[in-house]
């Protein structure tokens, strides 16, 4: 699609949302830095979701070879902040981008949006869900711990990546884990809450929007909201009309939006919405954000409350410590004295693990 214009001279060119740049190994992104244009602008709200090398991939956008190849960034740059913590390193590259950078928060250019008010939800699990938690918990911080001492951390990321999932499904519902015995009575304390708040919410007129990462998540509300008598729309990867789902929703009767966070938490505008609820919470706070910012945002009339579900005392408690490292690895760009950030250690996943 983009081939055609390879060929042409633009004036000035525009990447609105800028969010597939990170992917530089991508056809479309190869495309995208091979466009020619005298001024090239990124748009975004997200300069940073991950880490800093989604940096360099907007600025290798803007201004090729401004901060090096992408190998020699690592060396100076990513290395140093992420790894070793280098604060005097993070303040040198923010000023180093900071001529490039023209920020506007949303409070400051939209100063007539209402309040928003986030509130955590604890939830505690019932014996059976507790059980079941702490026996995958200890299962699965031996075959970590195992294979660290087999491969080392950096190339134990799969077996990391896959422990973690079952602890996040077995906080959601015992039931998204296939072959545990017990899961599919255990129950689960967060859908048996979730259930009461939306009735409650419901019952006051409230419009919500409820977000899981997970679709075989909202396969399991969607049974328990219609055995209530509580209409919804539906929007996953596999909605192919997605404007009709939010269309239903912003206009018609349904008081609840079942969204995936992957699908629709951007570019989505969900105004008739004045709650949000997170069924589950994920790793990167600036994707949380964007999805909440579907209600909160330019059209919105109404406070909007956002309530985090959290299952208290397990991997969902712990997500949020390495959460706050990676909005601050964002801040340390925008701010002169803002702190750096690490990357995950053992005795972080020691912790992720513990009791």
């Amino acid at each position: 699609m983009l081939r055609p214009l390879s060929r042409s001279f633009c004036r000035r060119i525009f990447s609105i949302g800028s969010s597939a740049l990170p992917h530089r190994s991508s056809a479309t992104t190869r495309q995208i830095y091979g466009l020619k244009a005298r001024h090239r602008f990124c748009l975004t709200g997200t300069p940073i979701e991950n880490n800093l090398a989604e940096l360099w991939s907007l600025f290798h956008f803007i201004a090729p070879g401004f901060l090096g190849d992408a190998k020699s960034f690592a060396r100076d740059w990513r290395t140093p902040i992420e790894k070793k913590g280098n604060g005097a390193r993070a303040r040198m590259l923010a000023a180093r981008v900071r001529p490039f950078l023209l920020r506007r928060t949303k409070d400051a250019v939209a100063l007539d949006l209402p309040s928003k008010t986030e509130m955590v939800e604890a939830v505690a699990f019932e014996p059976a869900q507790q059980a079941i938690y702490d026996t995958i918990r200890l299962a699965m911080h031996e075959r970590v711990r195992e294979a660290m001492a087999d491969k080392g951390l950096a190339r134990s990321r799969i077996v990391l990546l896959d422990a973690l999932l079952k602890l996040r499904q077995t906080c959601c519902d015992p039931r998204l884990l296939k072959g545990v015995k017990g899961a599919e009575t255990a129950g689960s304390a967060k859908l048996e809450r979730l259930m009461e708040m939306v009735q409650e919410l419901v019952a006051e007129g409230r419009k919500l929007l409820i977000f899981s990462q997970f679709t075989s998540m909202l396969a399991l509300i969607q049974p328990r909201l219609e055995a209530a008598g509580i209409a919804y729309c539906l929007l996953t990867g596999d909605t192919r009309d997605r404007a009709g789902a939010v269309a239903a929703f912003q206009d018609g009767p349904a008081p609840v939006f079942l969204i995936s966070l992957k699908a629709g938490g951007v570019g989505l505008n969900l105004t008739a919405a004045d709650t949000v609820i997170l069924y589950d919470p994920w790793w990167n706070p600036a994707v949380e954000a964007q999805a909440i910012d579907r209600a909160h945002r330019i059209g919105q009339t109404k406070p909007v409350f956002v309530f985090k579900l959290t299952a208290v005392g397990t991997i969902e408690e712990k997500i949020e410590v390495l959460k706050d490292r990676k909005a601050a690895l964002a801040a340390s760009l925008f701010d002169p004295d803002g702190p750096a950030t690490l990357d995950i250690t053992e005795a972080d996943i020691d912790m992720l693990f513990g009791a």
